[in-house]
């Protein structure tokens, strides 16, 4: 995965990124910015798992028939296996952390999003009912 490399730490995406938007909008706050990137990681990570766990339900939703709420958590529980690794396979790289609250952040996303889908099939099975 490209996103858990040096490439993509804090310190290169954010003086990428500061560039970027100063070139744009002119001079930035970089105390501003940093709050900014940071938020904007946060939410990457959380939408990011968020569409993982989403692709998890997907393919057992395929291929297994388990009943919706087992599926669910099944998802989760695959979406919170890869943030681990992910997480963990980072504590290695020197520029990179591995959080246990990056795990949970991106469980979380994976779970809500999960959630959304649900609501949606449930929503759509009664209307054609």
């Amino acid at each position: 995965m490209l996103e858990s490399t040096d490439l993509m730490s804090a310190q290169h995406t954010g003086s990428f990124l500061y560039s970027v938007l100063t070139a744009v909008f002119g001079h930035i706050d970089k105390v501003r910015f940093a709050m900014f990137h940071g938020v904007l990681r946060k939410t990457g990570h959380f939408v990011g798992y968020g569409i993982l766990g989403l692709l998890f339900f997907r393919a057992l939703h395929a291929t297994v028939s388990n009943g919706l709420a087992r599926l669910w958590c099944w998802s989760v529980v695959l979406t919170c296996v890869v943030a681990s690794l992910d997480e963990w396979h980072q504590s290695f790289i020197p520029s990179r952390t591995g959080c246990f609250h990056d795990v949970m952040l991106d469980t979380c996303g994976g779970a809500a999003l999960l959630l959304v889908a649900i609501a949606t099939i449930h929503i759509r099975r009664s209307a054609t009912d």
